[in-house]
């Protein structure tokens, strides 16, 4: 059990029962789309931006990734920290039938994945050093993707797509949330180095 001091965002209870199993910290539920419309819930989720920090950790799938981003909107982007699981496919045993996406959502996911993707955001775990590495060397930009081929060329978003598959991230990222993750995860010199893997990997 790892105590986590940011407010975790999640979509649904069965994501909350899941985090529950091995997070002590405070867990709130979207409800889904619901959250477009209750304000009681987007108010509380504001409060605790304020106070504690949010972790936003949704499923892989479009319909995450529609909630993900009205968040990023309603809330001061500052304040405001995301995890991401991998696009894995498959069903969670509750269900009889996969996701529209065939994707496994947070509560299929292991413990271990899920843990790795708050370590990599950032989390703010008791007892951890929390993951610093945003500002300590010269952030990557957006000049740096365009140079490195993973935006505004022919090949770019085959590229993108084994690249974030190749770091457990879903494939829905955009250019902007890319440059958000990298600078989190990775650094300057070490993402060329990993591309440079795979464009080779294409000519064994």
């Amino acid at each position: 059990m790892i105590r986590v001091k940011e407010a975790i965002i999640v979509e649904g209870k069965y994501d909350k029962i899941k985090l529950s199993s091995f997070v002590d910290g405070l867990i709130l539920e979207t409800h889904g789309f619901r959250i477009f419309k209750d304000r009681e819930q987007m108010a509380l989720i504001r409060r605790m931006a304020d106070t504690r920090g949010l972790l936003i950790l949704t499923d892989s799938d479009g319909a995450g990734f529609v909630i993900r981003n009205y968040l990023s909107g309603s809330v001061d982007p500052h304040k405001i920290k995301h995890a991401y699981i991998p696009s894995v496919f498959g069903k969670e045993k509750r269900k009889e039938k996969p996701s529209k996406e065939g994707k496994l959502g947070v509560e299929g996911i292991s413990a271990d994945v899920i843990l790795e993707a708050l370590r990599r955001a950032g989390a703010q775990i008791e007892g951890e050093e929390t993951n610093k590495r945003d500002g300590k060397m010269d952030p990557i930009q957006k000049s740096d993707l365009y140079e490195w081929g993973l935006s505004g060329r022919e090949e770019s978003r085959l590229l993108r797509e084994k690249l974030l598959h190749r770091l457990q991230l879903p494939e829905y990222l955009s250019s902007n949330a890319l440059l958000r993750v990298l600078n989190t995860v990775s650094s300057r010199e070490e993402i060329p180095a990993l591309l440079e893997e795979i464009r080779g990997e294409k000519t064994k």
